[in-house]
Formats: structure tokens, sequence, C-alpha cells
């Protein structure tokens, strides 16, 4: 891996993988992405990992996308090159994924943020999508999920005039889930991730799959989707143990099974 560092630690169920392109901010080139997402779907049949953490530096997570890499492509040609197919990848990981965020995350960096299903910030933070300022737009999903994350005037106003907003204002807005001092941020974030972790690995499938489906689906059809996955958590060993240590006031052994 040339623009991905990565590290696992089976003991806690968790796997790190950090942005390693530091000359250039982090740019989301085609390059780490087909690493990044590669490594994902990896780290998604791994069974000795049950939550990823998705992280960058203390200086910046991601300051968007290579737009030397774009600048001289046509229409046709971002059509045939189809980059956001390394996207959709990392769109369907069945495992929780967790950003660690310091300093900047722009463009394709906050899109990449939202990829995410939680996010621990630093108070350096900021979230962006000035991709208007270089007269285009948003295109792994930022129009779409940052105006379900923060409501759609507020969206507006990030998406049109390129305003970026900081960790503090993220928090506020529902975009992230907590702000701690830069020196711990990673910490935290890892702190999170093997609290995830520790859950039964089936039943925390399933819930993310029941969450995600809510963004999709009608609120009838959610409540039908949640319902069979709950009733198929009673075909699992681990609802039976979880259930059983309960009663039992003893600490359950997951087997993901």
């Amino acid at each position: 891996m040339q623009y991905i560092k990565t590290e696992k630690h089976p003991q806690d169920g968790i796997a790190v993988i950090y942005l390693n392109r530091p000359e250039a901010l982090n740019a989301l080139n085609t390059e780490l992405m087909e690493e990044l997402s590669s490594q994902i779907v990896e780290y998604d049949q791994d069974e000795e990992v049950r939550c990823i953490v998705l992280t960058g530096s203390e200086k910046v997570f991601a300051a968007g996308a290579d737009i030397k890499q774009m600048a001289g492509k046509g229409a046709v040609d971002m059509l045939i090159i189809d980059q956001f197919t390394k996207w959709d990848k990392i769109k369907r990981c069945k495992k929780p994924l967790i950003a660690g965020v310091s300093g900047y995350a722009l463009g394709g960096g906050c899109e990449l943020v939202m990829h995410c299903d939680m996010v621990v910030a630093s108070e350096t933070a900021q979230f962006g999508q000035p991709e208007i300022k270089i007269g285009v737009m948003p295109g792994a999903g930022g129009t779409q999920r940052l105006t379900r994350a923060i409501g759609k005037v507020r969206a507006m106003e990030m998406v049109l005039t390129g305003k970026f907003i900081t960790a503090y204002e993220a928090l506020q807005f529902g975009l992230i889930n907590k702000v701690v001092p830069v020196e711990i941020y990673l910490q935290e974030t890892l702190k999170l991730a093997r609290q995830v972790a520790s859950m039964p690995p089936l039943a925390v499938r399933l819930a993310k799959e029941a969450v995600l489906k809510s963004f999709e689906t009608s609120l009838e059809e959610g409540l039908i989707f949640e319902r069979k996955n709950f009733y198929l958590l009673f075909a699992s060993e681990d609802q039976k143990e979880g259930m059983n240590a309960f009663i039992e006031k003893r600490q359950p052994q997951w087997k993901g099974k």
C-alpha cells in the first residue's frame, strides 16, 4: 500500500486505516481510493475485525479530491473512469465504520466522513463541501448525505458558498458524535470502536443495516425491515448467550454465530 497505512488489533476486534498521502494533504486520488476501498472490503470479510476505524493525521483528514487528476478530463472521460465505483464498495461495508477526524475534512474528505457510521472529531476539525469554488459540485454523495444529516438550509449554505464549519458547529448540527482535544482524538475514536467491537457482531451488523435503511424507505417499510431483522437474530447463538448471561448475571461470550 502506497497511500494508506493499516494496523489490526485482533484482541480488541478493531482495525485502523490511516490515509497516508501527507504531501498532498491526503487528497483522494484514484490510487488512494482503490487502496482504501479494497482494504475496507478485506476487513469487512475478516472475522477478527468487528469494527473499522478510518483516520488521517492531526493536521488533516483529507482535503478533498485530487484536482490535478481531474482538471483536464471531459465528461466522457469521467464517465469511463467511473471513480465512484470505489466509493460504492465503502458504502456496502457491513461492519461499523468510525471516522477519527482532525484538521480538514473537505470535499471528498467530508463525503468520506459521511460514509462512516460514527465520527469523533478533534477541536481543530473543519468540514466543508467547497467544490462550487472550482466550478463543480459534490459528486460522492455530498448533496444527499449532508442534507440528510444537517438539513436543507444548512446544506444549501455549505454547498452553494463553499463555507466550512467547525467541529463544534458540526456537533451542533448533528454531523458528528463528539469533539475532543486534538491530543486524544484518535484515542477516543479507538475507545468508541472497542465499545462497538465488544458487542455481538450479528446484532451490530443487522442493527446498522436497519438504521441505514431508514434513509431509503418510508417509516412503515422501515419498521417492517427492522422487525424482520429483530426476528432473525433469534436464530443466532449470540441471542441465546446474551439473554442467558443477563438472567445469570454474568458477562456474555459472543461467537458471532
